[in-house]
């Protein structure tokens, strides 16, 4: 694949750039020299990630501190980057509270954490993408949005020490539910040359337990965990010139992991 998509002058807006993912896909943009935007709730963490994407070539990065659970979060977004004058070309929507992964003793989901998890991983990806797509000077040519295996597949159960209290099931719900949202947004917004595909990433090694890594691993043909340097590959691709064609797809990053 050539570095197509090296242009100056492109912007990329990151929903929740902060966590493990996020700061990932801020690297790989910041190396290809684009303009990065990203929403945080964290302005101490925002810091960081600022600091960290001028290291790696950003010239030119803006948080935007917002709860995106928040009714108005979306037209807060739309204002700050009007602001700035910042139209984004790219829209990743990855944003994701683990705070929603919490399970009562009962081993239930409350209804409180369901709309939570359903308004920041798809209502706010569905209003975003509309909103941006519909501006007078909007650029947007590319939304990916981030889902994952348990999107696809349910999870095993067994590779958890507590099934009822590791593996909510909001969470799997509604990384399915983004899958069919990237079909009909893809749909709804070729007419406006806008691709929008969906990545279903494998389990990413990082702070589980070594018990929990072997066990995934176990289930894995390639019989490891993801590594965080394998992530930004798919985003390069499908905001590529080598991409254009793919559109309203759902992109599979697990090393085989749901063959089995």
């Amino acid at each position: 694949m050539n570095n197509n998509n090296k242009k100056k002058n492109k912007t990329v807006l990151i929903t929740g750039a902060t966590g493990d993912l996020g700061h990932e896909f801020v690297k790989g943009f910041s190396k290809l020299g684009f303009n990065i935007l990203f929403t945080s709730r964290n302005s101490q963490k925002s810091k960081k990630l600022i600091q960290f994407a001028k290291k790696n070539g950003c010239k030119k990065i803006h948080d935007i501190q917002i709860d995106l659970e928040d009714i108005y979060s979306v037209k807060k977004i739309i204002q700050k980057i009007k602001k700035l004058e910042l139209y984004p070309d790219i829209l990743i929507n990855n944003a994701r509270d683990k705070k929603n992964l919490a399970i009562n003793s009962r081993g239930i989901v409350e209804r409180d954490e369901w709309i939570s998890e359903f308004t920041i991983n798809l209502i706010v990806p569905y209003e975003l993408s509309i909103k941006l797509a519909s501006l007078s000077k909007s650029k947007l040519k590319n939304i990916i949005n981030i889902s994952s295996i348990y999107g696809v597949v349910a999870p095993n159960i067994n590779i958890y020490n507590n099934s009822k209290k590791e593996s909510a099931i909001n969470y799997g719900t509604v990384k399915a539910a983004i899958i069919h949202l990237t079909k009909e947004l893809a749909v709804r917004l070729a007419n406006k040359k806008i691709t929008v595909n969906s990545i279903s990433f494998g389990g990413v090694k990082g702070k589980q337990n070594k018990l929990f890594q072997k066990k995934y691993a176990s289930l894995s043909p390639q019989k490891k965990m993801l590594s965080k340097n394998e992530v930004f590959g798919a985003i390069k691709f499908l905001t590529s010139n080598d991409s254009t064609a793919i559109n309203g797809q759902n992109i599979i990053v697990d090393g085989g992991w749901t063959l089995w």
